[in-house]
């Protein structure tokens, strides 16, 4: 793999009108978005669930890469082919979760430190032959009574840009997810502050790690209040805030920014999105998204894990991937919600 063919793949993933979906739910997570539907979270449920995502007609329009979950990888569609054959067919970019998740930091109540470094040079050359092409890793970064501590940012920017750093010697493009989460009562400009300085930190490690910008792409939080925090930033003061923050620490070498959806409603997420590539004025980078239950829930929702209801799902799933990428152009408008083509 060159360094032209990873940034041939970033660039790619960020492709105009296109966004990647995030189907790497763990077994805990599947098992919890299952439980809402009534559905039990066996390997063929969750194969079925899969097949009908990556075989929708027309999503390839929208969805430029797909981020599977260690089984997905392995697992193969109802014709036989595997899921990665799949993907490849109607040009989208397989991709692979590789973090082990986040676990308690030690000595610092309530942080966490995303872990799975051990092993991973070994895990990232498996998973280039199995048909990846890009891998994610995930750090999460809480707000709350003096926290986050600087240790903590610290260890997540370390873990974050070692992960980088093996993933581009391993022939993929990482997709760095340092998340600030919206949980707590904090203001947006609280979440401003703290996804500034983990920016700022991240992009630090990654430095240090000589991680080639041009061959990565960077997947963070939106610039939100918290979720109880009274009032809510309306969508235009969160667009302003999320794209000044990027300004502020995003070197325009990146190709990319594939925002999280962090828990924000379907309409919401797609909302912000549109309104950041609405702004006036180019910025460095594509704004994309790369999103799991904003754009999974319709067709969740619509399946409920029956073979009857697979045509249904599969058009919910293509109505919502539609129109974030409309968003992508800066083209959304509430009144496209109800028409489902």
């Amino acid at each position: 793999m060159t360094a032209h063919d990873l940034a041939a793949t970033a660039a790619a993933l960020v492709a105009e009108g296109k966004g990647i979906l995030a189907a790497d739910e763990s077994f805990g997570t599947i098992e919890k978005r299952f439980e809402g539907i009534g559905v039990a979270s066996t390997e063929d449920t969750r194969r079925s669930y899969r097949d009908l995502l990556f075989t929708t007609p027309g999503a390839a329009e929208f969805i430029s890469g797909v981020i599977l979950f260690d089984e997905t990888l392995r697992q193969s569609a109802a014709d036989g082919r595997s899921f990665v054959e799949v993907l490849q067919g109607q040009g989208i970019v397989p991709g692979i979760k590789v973090d082990n998740g986040a676990k308690p930091l030690p000595g610092a109540p309530g942080e966490k430190v995303t872990e799975g470094l051990d092993g991973l040079g070994d895990r990232l050359a498996e998973y280039r032959a199995l048909g990846a092409r890009f891998a994610k890793w995930r750090a999460v970064i809480a707000i709350g009574d003096g926290i986050p501590s600087a240790d903590c940012i610290g260890a997540n920017a370390h873990a974050l840009a070692r992960f980088a750093a093996l993933s581009q010697e391993a022939g993929l493009v990482p997709i760095v997810e340092p998340e600030v989460l919206m949980d707590g009562a904090h203001s947006i400009a609280r979440c401003a502050e703290v996804t500034e300085a983990t920016l700022h930190a991240t992009f630090g490690a990654l430095f240090e790690q000589r991680v080639v910008l041009e061959e990565m792409l960077l997947k963070p939080n939106m610039v939100l209040s918290g979720t109880d925090h009274h009032p809510q930033a309306g969508v235009a003061e969160v667009a302003a805030a999320t794209v000044r923050t990027m300004r502020r620490c995003v070197p325009a070498a990146v190709p990319g920014i594939v925002f999280l959806s962090g828990g924000q409603s379907d309409e919401a997420a797609t909302a912000h999105l549109n309104a950041m590539n609405a702004m006036a004025g180019e910025q460095p980078w594509q704004i994309g998204f790369s999103y799991g239950r904003a754009l999974q829930t319709p067709a969740l929702r619509a399946w409920r894990g029956k073979a009857d209801n697979v045509s249904k799902a599969k058009d919910a799933f293509l109505h919502r991937a539609r129109l974030n990428g409309a968003a992508r152009r800066g083209r959304y408008s509430a009144d496209m919600e109800a028409a489902v083509a």
